[in-house]
């Protein structure tokens, strides 16, 4: 069991650029399949990207691919979105999640954060 806390959200103009971090105390964090998911004001939410245990794949939602990278640290057990040439549509609340699939379905995540707020102006 692990639990998943995201950090790095705010405003930022369209355009412009956040890395969002995921981390966990637990070192077994490591070992699982990490995806970013985001929910915006009355929407369902949707699959971002994710990394597989090891970091040698990652997959991408068609609408940030190109702009957004998924990546790991394994020294500081921490997960980050690095999203550039944000636009108003990626507002939305930001979710880490961890799973033993590699998956791009939201059931296949087990643990989840609380999510962190990011909002694109125009």
């Amino acid at each position: 069991q692990v639990q998943p806390v995201e950090s790095g959200g705010g405003l930022v103009q369209a355009g412009g650029s956040l890395r969002l971090s995921c981390t966990a105390s637990e070192r077994t964090f490591s070992s699982y399949v990490v995806g970013w998911f985001r929910q915006a004001p009355g929407k369902e939410r949707e699959f971002v990207a994710t990394i597989e245990w090891s970091g040698g794949s990652t997959s991408y939602a068609d609408s940030v691919k190109g702009r957004f990278t998924i990546s790991r640290d394994y020294a500081k057990n921490t997960v980050y979105l690095r999203m550039n040439s944000l636009k108003p549509e990626d507002t939305a609340v930001y979710y880490c999640a961890a799973g033993v699939r590699y998956s791009v379905y939201i059931n296949d995540y087990k643990y989840w954060g609380q999510g962190t707020q990011v909002t694109v102006s125009s």
